[in-house]
């Protein structure tokens, strides 16, 4: 099972790009972020054409997250738990041939000085917590998505340049690590160790040809996923296209149960 993570920045901008890709590297399951729509507006049919099954939390102009399934979607569940109140779209979860998966879009957290910063770290409590759920149940668990977190200086071209940063504060890498030490396993670091692969590379300042970029989109494995762990990766080639979002997939095969 070929499971893919994506920021899009706008579905409606990418579509073009985003079939492209879908045929091209054919994921099972793809879990995207930033689709900037609401439920309505999604391109259902478009995608649906090519053989996948839609589930989606869409908001207006902002956020919104979708998960798309070749092998069918069970007991999908919208919003991160732990607050009603949280308007914003950024958290939905599924089940895809008996792996539970999640696409996350973790707030960015900047301007640092603002009220953006302690919800951007009270979301991750929250995401720990329902990490920790998801745990208990002792099943294959994914967590996908644009978490906003360089863990280390190893993900970053320039960490100097990013000190005080809201992605790279000592506060939210620990809060990043604290989810790992559950029993999380990077799926791309367990099989890259390579320095300086980035997932992201701003539309400013040639950071794209120069690869000055970030990892900051990630797919975290409960052990149960871990153990099948077969290969991950960085799909570069949807940067370099016309109209690209800023990020581009990173992906991870599961073996599938005997």
């Amino acid at each position: 099972m070929k499971i893919a993570t994506w920021n899009v920045n706008s579905i409606k901008a990418r579509l073009p790009n985003v079939l492209d890709w879908l045929k091209t590297a054919e994921p099972d399951v793809v879990l995207l972020q930033e689709i900037k729509t609401v439920d309505d507006g999604f391109p259902r049919l478009e995608i649906e054409a090519l053989g996948y099954d839609c589930a989606v939390h869409g908001q207006k102009s902002y956020n919104g997250v979708a998960i798309l399934s070749r092998r069918g979607l069970e007991d999908v569940s919208a919003g991160l738990p732990g607050d009603d109140d949280d308007p914003q779209a950024r958290y939905l979860e599924a089940t895809v041939g008996g792996v539970r998966v999640a696409t996350i879009y973790l707030p960015n957290g900047n301007p640092v000085d603002t009220e953006k910063y302690p919800y951007k770290l009270s979301w991750m409590a929250r995401l720990k917590d329902r990490a920790a759920a998801l745990l208990a149940d002792e099943g294959p668990v994914v967590l996908g998505g644009d978490y906003n977190v360089i863990p280390t200086d190893d993900d970053v071209h320039d960490p100097v340049a990013w000190r005080g940063d809201a992605l790279i504060k000592p506060e939210t890498r620990a809060a990043f690590r604290e989810i790992l030490w559950l029993g999380y396993t990077d799926a791309f670091r367990a099989k890259d160790p390579t320095p300086h692969r980035y997932s992201f590379w701003d539309y400013q300042g040639g950071a794209w040809q120069k690869d000055h970029g970030i990892r900051i989109d990630h797919l975290l494995l409960s052990p149960q996923a871990a153990d099948r762990l077969a290969g991950a990766g960085i799909d570069s080639k949807p940067r370099g296209k016309e109209k690209a979002s800023d990020h581009t997939p990173v992906w991870c095969e599961l073996d599938d149960l005997p």
